[in-house]
């Protein structure tokens, strides 16, 4: 049987690329590996990408389908549960406001707060699904 072996990219659809790719980059230190004027790919981690779009640019890229996205989107990283007031603080100090915190039933915690974009973020840390 054919198998898939995990999600390679993620996008999200951004109205400035600059700005979205440095609160990517100072946030998390995710590192840019690609970018022109539509489109950044940056490093989550090794065999992990975010793509962040211009919103529009996409719709006649040429060589590639097209594609776009408008409204926020939601999008979860995983966090060990070591970290979490960590990034509680981290979050703080860069004028970053919590939505949201989660206590899931199998004990893990989230916290949600928004990118420049509007964008619903999530760090996660393990026992949010049974499969983390």
């Amino acid at each position: 049987m054919a198998q898939v072996t995990g999600i390679l990219e993620s996008s999200l659809y951004v109205d400035d690329l600059e700005r979205a790719t440095r609160f990517f980059v100072e946030l998390f230190g995710f590192q840019q590996m690609v970018g022109d004027a539509r489109i950044r790919a940056l490093r989550v981690k090794e065999g992990q990408v975010l793509l962040l779009f211009k919103r529009g640019a996409s719709l006649s890229a040429g060589a590639f389908p097209t594609h776009d996205g408008s409204g926020p989107l939601h999008l979860a990283f995983s966090i060990p549960a070591a970290e979490f007031g960590a990034w509680e603080e981290r979050l703080k100090t860069r004028g970053i406001a919590v939505e949201h915190v989660m206590q899931w039933p199998l004990g893990g915690k989230s916290l949600y707060f928004r990118d420049p974009d509007q964008h619903l973020l999530e760090l996660v840390t393990p026992g949010c699904w049974e499969n983390y």
